[in-house]
């Protein structure tokens, strides 16, 4: 018999999501569940929770949702973090939450298959007490300490687990360069620490039970100044992910590791779709990595349905374009510390205040090269802010310089062609202003 009696929201309904909420269900517990393509308000789902778990792709989707969920919040509710993004993460969640409303963070380990059978490893931090019966609908649960100590620990087990993939993938490749049977090869693993690794690549799973995009993704939340090995891995799986292998299983790095190179040179330019933002009209790209740099095409406030956001209110619209922004720069492996350059279009200049209360939230510290321009209008009725940036990827050196075809001369304003989903032909009247 189940003590916990309230409601429960579960935000997030994806691969971990859809088994870890029907295991919910099955237990008896009144569970509602949320996930973007229903276009129901994040608020509205929450509204009246006791309990809102969150199970999302990154830590901007998660910022992102429960930024929406907050209006629906109700005081002594608790949200439980079972995404994997990070012990500074998680703290900038106590920061953003009510004080009123708890905070958990309880991130898994396991994928596809446990989650569906609860054996999933639950590593929680903070105060579980209010929240324990529910966890162990999942599998077993360890109290690791205070708020935050669940998500370190979660990324100091993914900075073993993942590199010791890849280096058994290293290690085939070596290999078969060298003649040695593979089959052959994995039995003698199977008899060494590293035997449980090298079962898992002895044949690639089929199923995605744990992509080679949220291995990156975790790697470039885990990787730290002076990790070798997590460091090595990260970009052996970037690779692998600009190759189009991030949809798939973690344990397809065993084919890509030594395959033979492409006939035609690899492009360049990247364009980069993501799939956890709206997507475009189709005439552009979310962005395009070339070589160590990022170009961010301009983004605007319009949601998965391709409407305005928030229409006419610089704040929401701001917040919404951040949000967004955000989640390129993770797909990356980067944050707004690596923001080279950012350019800011706004249909009013006397937006400016409000717009900087939303910047300086996320671009802190040492500002980037900006610049501001006001133009007569943007591609949507409705749409007040379109921003676009330039990024120099972690870890690496790269030249950057703004994009894209520019007019003018000594004396006056340069006049951006468009380029961006929101920019007209040519913006017919331009104020510039200092960032």
């Amino acid at each position: 018999m189940i003590a916990f009696l309230g409601q429960i929201a579960f935000l997030g309904q994806g691969r971990m999501g859809v088994p870890m909420a029907r295991r919910l269900m099955l237990a008896g517990y009144k569970v509602t569940t949320w996930r973007r393509a229903d276009g129901v308000a994040v608020a509205e789902a929450v509204e009246g929770a006791e309990l809102v778990i969150t199970m999302l792709s990154d830590p901007a989707a998660v910022r992102e949702v429960l930024t929406a969920a907050l209006p629906g919040l109700r005081p002594g509710a608790t949200v439980v973090e079972m995404s994997t993004i990070g012990p500074e993460a998680v703290h900038a969640l106590r920061a953003l939450l009510p004080p009123e409303v708890g905070l958990v963070d309880a991130p898994v380990l396991g994928s596809v298959g446990p989650a569906a059978e609860g054996g999933l490893t639950v590593l929680a931090g903070g105060d579980v007490a209010g929240c324990r019966e529910v966890l162990s609908v999942f599998g077993s649960v360890r109290e690791t300490g205070p708020l935050g100590s669940g998500a370190a620990m979660k990324l100091a087990v993914m900075s073993a687990l993942v590199p010791a993939q890849v280096l058994v993938a290293e290690t085939l490749a070596y290999g078969r360069e060298h003649g040695v049977d593979r089959g052959a090869l994995l039995d003698v693993l199977a008899g060494t620490p590293l035997g449980a690794v090298a079962e898992r690549l002895r044949t690639p799973a089929e199923e995605t039970r744990y992509s080679l995009a949220h291995a990156a993704k975790d790697l470039e939340l885990a990787a730290w100044e002076g990790a070798s090995m997590a460091a090595a891995a990260r970009a052996r799986l970037r690779r692998a992910r600009a190759a189009g292998l991030g949809g798939r299983d973690l344990t397809v790095i065993a084919a890509h590791v030594g395959a033979p190179a492409p006939e035609r040179p690899e492009r360049r330019a990247v364009p980069l779709n993501l799939t956890t933002i709206p997507a475009t009209n189709g005439f552009y790209s979310h962005a395009v990595r070339a070589g160590d740099t990022l170009y961010v095409s301009g983004q605007a406030a319009f949601d998965e349905r391709g409407e305005v956001v928030g229409p006419g209110s610089m704040e929401v619209q701001a917040e919404h374009v951040f949000q967004v922004i955000a989640r390129i720069l993770a797909d990356q492996g980067a944050t707004f510390e690596d923001v080279a350059f950012i350019r800011t279009y706004l249909t009013d200049m006397e937006d400016r205040a409000a717009l900087g209360r939303v910047r300086r939230k996320y671009l802190t510290g040492t500002p980037p090269a900006s610049t501001t321009v006001e133009v007569s209008k943007l591609f949507l009725p409705g749409l007040v802010l379109e921003v676009d940036l330039i990024v120099a990827l972690p870890g690496r050196l790269g030249a950057a310089r703004p994009a894209g075809p520019t007019r003018g001369g000594p004396g006056r304003p340069a006049v951006r062609q468009a380029s961006g989903p929101c920019a007209r032909d040519r913006y017919d009247s331009v104020r510039r202003a200092g960032p």
